[in-house]
């Protein structure tokens, strides 16, 4: 009975099957976050998706699929002191080379979803933040080296955030989302992604 009533309610709300992003063992699904192959940048141990020094650059990731309302759900765990982040409705991505350098960059800019292991950072730049515009509510600390599980819900009219199973953020939006893809971010710390997957709403 349980079962029924819940798969009425999925029904009810429009939500699709899950999608997983990351079979844990290839780059399938995954490019650099410009379109181009998958990036040195990043490799694959221990079944996570994990961020990587190289001397061609730093680049964040992005799925191949696109959405535009959809649950997100992520498995994560940062360094001491890491910073990361995933970002969603993108608004376009940037590729440069710095000076001095062979490599070069490319980020993706648009709403970001926190990840940080500081706690003397500031509050609207904690885990589950939208990135330096709104804090959660509350702010919890975000224990290094431990896997944490996030969630992404984006709806027409408003954004979710989850962390560690509890709602610590919702925003209203001003304009509807566009069909864009998630990426992952490499801001030069150690970070590793796991059990990815999304369903459309």
């Amino acid at each position: 009975m349980k079962l029924c009533v819940l798969y009425l309610m999925a029904g009810a709300l429009g939500a699709q099957p899950w999608e997983t992003l990351f079979d844990g063992v290839s780059t399938r699904g995954w490019l650099e976050v410009t379109g181009a192959p998958f990036p040195a940048s990043w490799t694959i141990e221990d079944g996570c998706l994990k961020t990587a020094l190289s001397p061609e650059g730093m680049h964040d990731l992005r799925t191949v699929g696109t959405y535009r309302t959809y649950e997100f759900r992520f498995e994560w765990k940062l360094e001491a002191g890491g910073n990361s982040g995933v970002k969603y409705r993108i608004q376009k991505t940037d590729r440069w080379q710095r000076t001095g350098e062979t490599g070069y960059q490319a980020r993706a800019r648009g709403a970001e979803y926190q990840l940080l292991a500081d706690p003397k950072a500031p509050a609207n730049q904690q885990t589950a933040a939208l990135y330096t515009v709104h804090a959660p509510v509350p702010v919890k600390p975000t224990a290094p080296d431990v896997f944490h599980e996030s969630r992404i819900i984006v709806m027409a009219d408003h954004v979710e955030h989850w962390f560690d199973g509890d709602k610590v953020l919702s925003y209203p939006l001003t304009e509807p989302s566009a069909e864009t893809f998630v990426s992952l971010q490499n801001h030069a710390s150690k970070v590793c992604f796991r059990n990815l997957r999304i369903r459309r709403l």
